[in-house]
């Protein structure tokens, strides 16, 4: 065991796995390879804080003294070709090879693209990266009128920092609601009106048929019923796409994502996978998903750490995600697609509430705006495999925390009748 392990990709989940394989007593190699010329960065804040100030710089998911001092072999701008997954050997872009015991791929995700005619304009852009992120912030500042296509959270997220920097911002989206995969219907109601009242002009159930432009920039893009929105810039954010494409060249199996099982192995088991890219059986809902969050990337890395240095444990982290959004602080814990039911708690005019989502009995999920103890307390519960009743929950954050911790105190034959 001399080659040691390699990951490729320096996201969360990337860094985060080169962590944990040295706080878990790994001594072999570990190189860490990513495709940009940065030191790695948080990139929550890029579509908030960083595209607004001119002057702020990345956060570094870690020191470069961290990488030194862990002898953690990170090397930036290189790309992998191809995986030779029978010779645990990586063909390098522009040359060279990488030999590896274990491979832990951290490819992340990409922007879905658009297939318009226009899309290839100057100032159509997307954001998944630093070099993104720098180029919204510069046009920005010379565009007074913007069109983001996609009511997701990125590009709600960009059009509250816009509208707030003093910008026209107009939201395309082409189903019925905001938000559609993402909240229950209320939040993504509340979530709305919000943005609304800061001037920020949402289209729902819009399709855009094409971008229009002069000496090769976008000037604006037309919906399909044929209205015009000028634009000096077009964000596009309609989802994203699983980086795949060298798990499946090197024959591994594919599902909506790479494959892998409860200890993030994928179909060759010296190979794991991570993060945004990684498929597998989720263990809450029984069903298989693929989890675009900072907090999976993490929590799988420090799993996939463990699986190489010799421990059995299964993946059990409770998923949880969180948006900024001009005044609101979304914070959702659980998964709720399958609910029948959802309880209320606070005051939506006060833009303080939770909603929290049933499936008969059963607590599946918690979405919070602007009632973060809400949602540390809701991911406590599920956690510890607690659904209180409508009325516990009527009782206010007090009554929930007595609940719980009586559930907690009960024995454990008691617990799981």
């Amino acid at each position: 065991m001399k080659n040691g392990v390699v990951i490729v990709g320096a996201g969360h989940a990337g860094v985060q796995a080169a962590a944990s394989l040295r706080e878990d007593g790994y001594d072999g190699p570990v190189i860490l390879v990513g495709d940009e010329n940065e030191l790695p960065y948080h990139k929550p804040p890029l579509s908030k804080t960083f595209i607004k100030d001119a002057e702020a710089k990345p956060q570094p998911l870690r020191g470069e003294a961290f990488y030194t001092g862990s002898v953690i072999d990170y090397r930036p701008g290189v790309r992998i070709d191809r995986i030779d997954a029978e010779r645990r050997s990586l063909e390098i872009s522009g040359g060279g090879a990488l030999a590896f015991d274990h491979l832990i791929l951290a490819t992340g995700s990409r922007p879905r693209t658009l297939p318009l005619p226009g899309s290839d304009l100057s100032g159509v852009l997307s954001l998944r990266s630093l070099a993104d992120a720098r180029l919204i912030r510069e046009l920005s500042a010379q565009s007074d009128e913007v069109v983001i296509l996609g009511g997701g959270f990125i590009g709600l997220e960009i059009a509250a920092t816009l509208r707030a920097a003093g910008r026209t911002v107009t939201v395309v989206e082409a189903v019925d609601r905001l938000l559609g995969r993402a909240v229950a219907p209320v939040v993504a109601s509340h979530v709305r009106q919000r943005l609304e009242a800061t001037g920020v002009r949402i289209l729902t159930g819009t399709s855009i048929a094409r971008l229009e432009g002069e000496g090769g920039n976008v000037v604006a893009a037309i919906t399909s019923s044929g209205e015009r929105l000028p634009a000096r810039m077009v964000v596009v954010g309609i989802g994203a796409v699983p980086n795949v494409e060298l798990a499946q060249s090197a024959g591994l199996s594919i599902a909506n994502g790479i494959r892998v099982d409860h200890q993030m192995r994928t179909s060759v088991p010296e190979i794991l996978a991570i993060g945004d890219a990684a498929s597998y059986r989720h263990w809450f809902t029984g069903g298989d998903v693929r989890l675009e969050s900072v907090q999976n990337a993490t929590d799988q890395a420090r799993l996939a750490a463990r699986t190489i240095t010799g421990h059995a444990d299964a993946y059990s982290a409770v998923p949880w995600f969180w948006s900024d959004i001009g005044d609101m602080k979304l914070q959702m814990v659980g998964l709720t697609a399958g609910g029948d039911s959802h309880v209320v708690l606070g005051d939506l005019p006060d833009n303080k509430f939770s909603i929290y989502h049933y499936a008969g009995d059963r607590l599946l999920g918690i979405e919070s705006v602007n009632r973060p103890g809400d949602h540390m307390l809701g991911r406590k519960m599920l956690g510890a495999g607690f659904s209180p009743t409508p009325q516990t929950i009527a009782a206010g954050p007090e009554g929930l925390k007595a609940a719980l911790a009586a559930f907690q105190n009960m024995e454990p034959a008691k617990a799981s009748a």
